[in-house]
Parts: C-alpha cells; sequence; structure tokens
C-alpha cells in the first residue's frame, strides 16, 4: 500500500525504505535543535565571541567535523538562535496589535508578551543583550537593527495611539517610554529565575499594575504645566 506498508517475518514489523527515511530526517531534524538549544547556552554564558565550535560539539559529545554536517559556521547558529526569537515576539505583537481592542488593552499584552519570552527565549535574549553591538557590524545580522526599528514603532505607535484616545499622559515621550519599558522587560532575564515566586505572567501583571496605576498614592505631582 505505498510507502506506508510494512512486511512481516517470523512475527516482526520491517518499516520501508520510505518510513526509514522519514525516521531518519526527523532524527535529523530533532538532533539539529538540540544542538541550537546547546549551543545558545553556551553563547548566552560565555558569549558569542568567545565560545568556539569545538567546544559546542565537545558539549554536545560530538567531534567539531561533525557539527559542520548540521552547520557551517558558529554564526549560522547564533542566525538561528536570534532569527527564531524574533520572528516569534514579532508575530506576536502583530496579532496583539490587530486584535483591534483599545491602546491599554494592546499595550498590557504587549507587556504580557515580552515577559512570557523570559523563559523560551532566555537565551536567545540574553546573547541580544551581550553581543548586540557585535553581532550588528556584519552585513548577515543587518535583521537586527530592521527587527529593532520594528518593534519601536509597534510600541510607539501605540502610545501615541493611547495619547491621542485619552488613556495615556500627554506629556511623556512616547519613545522614551518605550525604550523604559523595553530595558525593563529584557533586563528582566539577568534576574529572573524560573521557578521563583512569580512567574513571568505574574511577573508581567505586577509591571502593568506599576505602569499604568504607579507608584506613588495621593495627587499626582509630576503633571508639568
Amino acid at each position: 500500500m505505498g510507502d506506508v506498508t510494512t512486511r512481516k517475518s517470523s512475527g516482526s514489523t520491517t518499516a520501508t525504505p520510505a518510513k526509514r527515511q522519514r525516521a531518519t530526517s526527523g532524527s535529523a531534524s530533532e538532533r539539529r535543535d538540540h544542538l541550537v538549544k546547546l549551543a545558545a547556552e553556551i553563547f548566552a554564558r560565555k558569549g558569542f565571541q568567545a565560545t568556539t565550535v569545538r567546544e559546542i560539539a565537545t558539549e554536545a559529545g560530538i567531534l567539531s567535523g561533525s557539527l559542520y554536517h548540521h552547520f557551517d559556521s558558529k554564526e549560522t547558529i547564533v542566525d538561528e538562535v536570534l532569527s527564531t526569537f524574533l520572528d516569534d515576539l514579532i508575530a506576536r505583537y502583530r496579532a496583539a496589535l490587530d486584535s483591534g481592542s483599545d491602546p491599554r488593552t494592546v499595550l498590557s499584552e504587549m507587556v504580557r508578551i515580552g515577559f512570557g519570552t523570559l523563559e523560551p527565549h532566555r537565551a536567545a535574549i540574553t546573547v541580544m543583550q551581550n553581543d548586540w553591538n557585535y553581532l550588528r557590524q556584519f552585513e548577515r545580522f543587518n535583521y537586527l537593527v530592521k527587527a529593532e526599528d520594528e518593534v519601536e514603532q509597534m510600541w510607539v505607535t501605540q502610545i501615541k495611539a493611547g495619547q491621542a484616545a485619552g488613556q495615556f499622559r500627554s506629556d511623556v515621550d512616547p519613545k522614551l517610554t518605550y525604550r523604559m519599558i523595553r530595558d525593563t522587560i529584557w533586563v528582566a532575564v539577568r534576574w529572573f529565575r524560573p521557578g521563583g515566586r512569580l512567574n513571568p505572567a505574574g511577573l508581567a501583571e505586577h509591571y502593568i499594575t506599576v505602569l499604568f496605576d504607579g507608584l506613588a498614592t495621593g495627587e499626582r505631582t509630576s503633571q508639568r504645566a
């Protein structure tokens, strides 16, 4: 019955060549994903520049030459680590923007999305912080700057929309506000530890409370005339 046919002999089942090929392909893909995750952890721990292909291979329990069967360089590996993170982040931001909700609701969701990346993309965020200036020198990483600009535009546009709708204060600078929010979220990767008192969702809700409700009580004194 095509490639799904199996042949039984002495009570055993033998997979067809097509099945074996799919299994091999699946194993190779899983192995590649494992190597990417392992390398990402090393990059985050040691820094991209300080990490060698030999170190990645050694930690993976393979020879350096075997690593080159999957990747032609460590730049290719970090490229996959960062692009996977940014593609996921931007797709989620776009979905929040396309929801049609009011600016405050959308901005709250964007905060949740940001904090929600701390666990699944912890290594990538750390690499972005530690090696950003080095990587952006190379043409193959031009997309990092483009992604940064796109994300900033998303946030700034939403903050301005909130100001126009009367939901946000008009006396704050949208770009500066975004950058303060951005740094609060990404720097959290340095001290946030999974399994602690607050998970990413709880951390996000706490930050949203401080962001929109403030810290001080009583009459506001920071409003400019």
